[in-house]
C-alpha cells in the first residue's frame, strides 16, 4: 500500500483531479482490453462517470455515493455505490435490482497494482456496514478486470457469454459487505 494514501468523501475541489482519473484509467482501460478504436463508447463512459460525481455532490438524493484516493491534492482513484445498473439487472433477469452496485472502481494507471483499489473497497465496505447494507454487487466486462475480481471476490454469481460480442463475456458477482470488512487479506 501506499503511504500516505488518504481516502475520503470527494468535495467541489476535487473533481477536476477526479475527472482526469475517469478520463484517462477509462481509456487506458479499453486500449489494454484492444477496444482503444471504440472513441464514442470511451467518451460515453467518461462522460457518465463524471455525471455520476457531479450528481453525487449536488443532488444528495442522487443514490449515488463516491469515495476517492488521493495523495497529497491529487486524486488517484475513486469508487462508488450507487444503485444496480442496467447491465447487471439485464443479465440476471433483475435478481439483484434490489441490490446496490459496487462501481467506478478506477485508478491512475502508474498506481494500479499498489493496493489503492483494495483499499478503497475496505473503505466503502465500512461505509455500507454502518449504513447497514449487507450486500453489494459488481460487474466487469474487462477481461483484465474480470482476472482481478475472480481472484478479489471469487466465482462469478453469472458469466453472460459473448455479451460484448463472440468470446467477450460479461461477469457479474455478489459479495458480502462483511467478508470486506473482517477480512485484511482482500
Amino acid at each position: 500500500m501506499i503511504r500516505n494514501l488518504v481516502i475520503s468523501n470527494p468535495t467541489e475541489t476535487d473533481v477536476k483531479s477526479a475527472y482526469l482519473v475517469f478520463e484517462v484509467s477509462i481509456r487506458d482501460a479499453f486500449e489494454k482490453e484492444g477496444l482503444g478504436a471504440l472513441e464514442e463508447d470511451i467518451n460515453r463512459e467518461i462522460l457518465n462517470k463524471k455525471h455520476m460525481l457531479d450528481a453525487s455532490l449536488n443532488l444528495p438524493d442522487s443514490g449515488t455515493y463516491f469515495l476517492i484516493a488521493k495523495l497529497g491534492d491529487t486524486v488517484v482513484g475513486t469508487i462508488s455505490f450507487g444503485a444496480c445498473g442496467e447491465d447487471i439487472r439485464r443479465c440476471t433477469d433483475n435478481q439483484l435490482q434490489d441490490i446496490g452496485e459496487l462501481g467506478s472502481l478506477y485508478i491512475l494507471p502508474e498506481y494500479q497494482g499498489q493496493g489503492i483499489g483494495s483499499a478503497l473497497i475496505k473503505a466503502m465496505a465500512a461505509q455500507l456496514d454502518k449504513q447497514g447494507i449487507e450486500r453489494f454487487c459488481l460487474d466487469s466486462g474487462y477481461k483484465r478486470a474480470q482476472k482481478r475480481w475472480i481472484r478479489k471476490f471469487g466465482t462469478p454469481c453469472k458469466i453472460v457469454e459473448d455479451y460484448w460480442g463472440p468470446g467477450s463475456s460479461h461477469m457479474i458477482w455478489l459479495c458480502n459487505v462483511a467478508d470486506f470488512i473482517l477480512d485484511n487479506t482482500k
